[in-house]
């Protein structure tokens, strides 16, 4: 598993940066969408909240996704952020990392946003990459 500094941590891990989780299901039609809250760990594991949505299921079919994140915008050549590929290692619906993802989402966001959440996610970051590849 991957080790991260903590400066890095922190940028992934930052109120109002933008990020995208993109996923597959079994047949590969992919699937992309908006989420502020995955926290990253110094090492290497991402968590988040889902809630019954595509994500989850492509995530039960697959578990392969990409977090994509931005840090801020406007979204240029200078832009910083960065690609996180990932494994998803634990999809709990009725356990421990589901009551820890939904108390987190339920102080950041409210008890309703906390109520959506059905599983608890947890990934392994298999590759990093930067937000713009210019090798």
């Amino acid at each position: 598993m991957a080790r991260f500094d903590e400066k890095f941590v922190e940028s992934i891990n930052r109120p109002g940066r933008v990020g995208v989780l993109a996923t597959a299901d079994a047949q590969g039609r992919p699937n992309a969408a908006y989420f502020g809250s995955p926290r990253l760990s110094l090492e290497g594991e991402l968590v988040m909240g889902l809630g019954a949505n595509r994500s989850l299921a492509n995530l039960e079919a697959n578990p392969a996704a990409v977090f994509f994140v931005v840090e801020e915008a406007p979204v240029g050549f200078t832009t910083p952020g960065w690609r996180l590929y990932l494994q998803a290692k634990e999809i709990d619906r009725q356990g421990p990392l589901l009551e820890q993802v939904r108390a987190a989402i339920s102080a950041a966001a409210g008890e309703q946003a906390g109520r959506m959440i059905k599983a608890g996610v947890r990934f392994e970051v298999t590759q990093v990459r930067p937000l713009v590849d210019r090798g």
